[in-house]
């Protein structure tokens, strides 16, 4: 069945609730924005439709961010009306600049925060672009919008909250129980040594990622809701630790031979039988054997190394099942742990920023060129488009996309606002009349393959109907209106296409440069929230390297294998650290020596003929290790130090196979 006519015509009951709850909402902020009196009640349905979300905490919490930038954005087309509005020219390039930081700061935040720094900025052009001609009615309208739009907030959450209400928190359980299941699945195959398929781990890493951005919208949903959220924040910490330390243990076990893998093999596969089916008592009976194997004097020590790693995956496996628990039963974690941190790039969002400045100075002077009076519905557009999508790996996609929604919206608008509703007198006639053609464009919204042109088609019909308390019925200003919609959309496309600005390529290096840069500073960062800070941002790397790998040549996709190798050094570095300062020895001038001489090497970075630059350091702080009294965590440690010699040979010998050796 295609996919547009299923969401239409053959939706699931979820899909109904939705489109219902969502016309409902609309449809009490048109009545009361009517009832009222306000200028302008398409704004206050609109709004509706734009924080409509399934989940109820999704619903505030866009609220709150859209009402935010509502403010600020208000509080700015004012400023800038006050300021400018004898100077057309430094008018525009204020605007401008403004959208520029807007779109930058919100490429910068991996939350729904970041839509208030997109409305701020397209709201302080849809309030100044219209005033321009009338500059002392900016305060007036200004506060006209900000009423519209507050009220359609406010209506859109209480129908989501108070008709067939569906919680995030409610939710969060069974994809915390999938994300679980998935990660020792995961872990499981590493230990196999089927870590080299690329799919598998990024899967697992999408979903956590995924599910820890849930828990900002069970933060608005009451006091049960906060606690899920605090317990998903420790599962995806104890899951991404999981996911590190199964390739720990693979490491160490290429580190075997033949006669010493053979006799481990039989605790890993013991090990991968548990992770396969997991409880945890027999975790944790299968670990206090493998703790007390790696304490037989009688094995080497490579195979302490694995034996103790391995028993550390399964506290770590034991601890995420705790972790998942805590979710399910609502409670707040023991261990209190820090959300997983992204990967932020200034440079890159200032340029984002820029191409939607550029896009808009565009579309500015074909309207002080032409003196069209359509034209600021146009640069609306444009600044609307660009500050939502200017920052998506597909904003050219989804930009035609809003180019369908509009095509769709002129003929049912013509329809309804030209034909139907000029013989028709009523409030409830006008929402028969829009209602209709709203429900199936609401029912689109609900699916994510037709949520975008839906999304699109249901606010430019909205715009090109116009819905007001005494309407006023113009075919030619209605055509007016959907070319400048047509053309400000194609204007944030085309700007989209011709000015590409994440290169694969250039992105590849500047993650690199990134991670060198983390790795400098675990070296000496606080080891407190340092796994979530570390995992969080490596997910991040690797899950953009792995999606324009395909862009690549083939000589350069081996890219992601460099930021796996970052990832290995980072989790060594860490489990380092957490050795040492578990073994709480008087060896503070050793440890400082040779994280410097660390330090130094991260910070130059892998090169061919540079793998045995840690070889010295690495052999005098073995030294200094063994001369200590023996504990386990100083024997740890010791592996740690091992491991990290031979990850930072690996990089650099992976270096000469991609550039050549010097």
């Amino acid at each position: 069945m295609p996919i547009t006519f299923q969401a239409l015509f053959a939706p699931n009951i979820l899909a109904l609730k939705f489109a219902l709850k969502t016309l409902l909402g609309g449809g009490l902020a048109l009545w009361l924005a009517m009832r009222w009196g306000l200028e302008q009640p398409a704004w206050a349905l609109m709004t509706a439709f734009i924080v409509a979300q399934p989940l109820s905490g999704m619903v505030v919490q866009k609220g709150l961010a859209r009402l935010a930038g509502t403010l600020v954005g208000t509080f700015m087309s004012v400023v800038f009306i006050g300021l400018f509005a004898q100077a057309p020219w430094l008018f525009l390039l204020a605007l401008a600049s403004w959208l520029a930081l807007c779109t930058a700061a919100s490429t910068q935040l991996r939350s729904a925060w970041a839509y208030a720094f997109v409305l701020a900025g397209y709201t302080a052009a849809i309030i100044s672009l219209p005033a321009i001609d009338h500059p002392l009615q900016v305060f007036d309208q200004a506060v006209a919008r900000c009423t519209e739009i507050c009220l359609g907030i406010v209506c859109a959450t209480a129908s989501s909250a108070l008709v067939w209400p569906m919680r995030v928190e409610q939710q969060l359980a069974g994809q915390a129980r999938q994300a679980w299941h998935n990660g020792l699945q995961a872990a499981s195959a590493m230990l196999g040594g089927e870590d080299g398929t690329r799919e598998g781990l990024l899967e697992i890493l999408g979903r956590i990622v995924a599910i820890d951005a849930q828990r900002e919208h069970a933060w608005f949903e009451g006091r049960s809701g906060r606690l899920r959220a605090q317990a998903i924040r420790g599962l995806s910490q104890k899951l991404m630790v999981l996911l590190r330390i199964s390739r720990s243990v693979r490491r160490q076990w290429r580190q075997l031979d033949t006669q010493e893998a053979e006799h481990l093999a039989p605790w890993l596969e013991e090990a991968r039988t548990q992770l396969a089916t997991p409880d945890t008592p027999s975790l944790l009976l299968l670990r206090q054997r493998i703790w007390d194997a790696a304490h037989d004097e009688r094995i080497s020590p490579a195979e302490h190394f694995c034996l103790a790693r391995l028993a550390l995956l399964l506290d770590f496996a034991m601890a995420a099942t705790q972790a998942l628990q805590d979710v399910e039963q609502g409670r707040v974690p023991k261990d209190a742990s820090q959300g997983l941190a992204v990967h932020r790039d200034l440079p890159l969002a200032l340029l984002f920023g820029s191409r939607s400045a550029l896009a808009f100075l565009v579309m500015s002077s074909f309207w002080l060129a032409t003196a069209w009076p359509a034209a600021p519905g146009g640069l609306v557009l444009t600044c609307v488009v660009c500050s939502l999508f200017a920052s998506r790996e597909n904003g050219a996609q989804i930009g035609l996309s809003f180019l369908r929604g509009i095509l769709l919206a002129i003929p049912v608008a013509f329809l309804v606002g030209q034909v139907l509703l000029p013989q028709w007198s009523s409030f409830a006639m006008l929402c028969l009349g829009m209602g209709v053609p709203l429900f199936f464009g609401a029912l689109g919204m609900a699916h994510p393959r037709t949520g975008p042109t839906a999304t699109s088609y249901c606010l430019h019909f909205i715009v090109l109907v116009s819905p007001l308390n005494a309407m006023h019925f113009d075919v030619a200003a209605m055509l007016n209106s959907a070319q400048a919609m047509l053309m400000g959309v194609g204007a944030a496309v085309l700007a989209f296409r011709l000015v590409v600005l994440r290169h694969p390529a250039w992105l590849g290096r500047r993650l690199r440069a990134a991670t060198q840069s983390d790795l400098v500073r675990l070296t000496r960062r606080d080891l407190r929230g340092a796994d979530s800070w570390f995992g969080g941002r490596m997910a991040d790397r690797l899950m953009q390297l792995a999606r324009h790998a395909s862009e690549l040549p083939e000589s350069e996709r081996k890219r992601w294998d460099d930021g796996l190798h970052g990832l290995d050094i980072g989790d060594e570095l860490l489990h380092l650290r957490m050795c040492l300062a578990l073994a709480n020895v008087p060896m503070a001038g050793a440890e400082r020596h040779y994280l410097q001489q660390l330090e130094a090497a991260l910070a130059s970075g892998p090169a061919p003929g540079q793998g045995q630059r840690l070889d010295v350091a690495s052999a005098q702080f073995i030294e200094a290790l063994r001369r200590q009294p023996p504990s386990d965590p100083l024997r740890l440690a010791e592996g740690a130090v091992l491991q990290l010699r031979k990850s930072w040979g690996k990089w650099c010998r992976w270096q000469e196979d991609m550039h050549g050796a010097t």
